[in-house]
């Protein structure tokens, strides 16, 4: 199974400029969970399962709470984050959007997209 959450909009305080990590922007985070499949058929309940709203919060918690120079040292936190709190996620995929990004030029957003599995 695939549980994803998708284009969770927070507001942190990241980036290599001083101003960013002053003034903060939006970052879009979406998640993709793989859990067991030969487990996945005895989901009765929650507890059988990922409760999504755990995960959530486990998300927020590290886009509001810390600052990272690097989009992608905030992704591996989140990812350990998750393998480390849920032991039914096999694999996750996360993708972080920047749509305030300090380039001269146009464009909609930068993204950096990880994938991680349990060891």
């Amino acid at each position: 199974m695939i549980i994803r959450l998708n284009q969770m909009v927070f507001y942190g305080f990241h980036g290599v400029h001083d101003e960013e990590r002053r003034l903060g922007q939006r970052f879009i985070v979406s998640v993709e969970l793989y859990t067991d499949e030969e487990k996945d058929s005895t989901i009765r309940t929650l507890e059988d399962t990922v409760d999504y709203t755990k995960v959530y919060d486990d998300i927020k918690s590290v886009m509001e709470s810390r600052q990272f120079l690097l989009l992608e040292s905030c992704a591996n936190t989140i990812a350990d984050k998750i393998l480390e709190d849920f032991d039914l996620v096999e694999k996750v995929k996360i993708r972080i959007q920047k749509p305030s990004v300090p380039i001269q030029g146009i464009l909609e957003n930068a993204e950096i997209e990880i994938s991680r599995k349990r060891k």
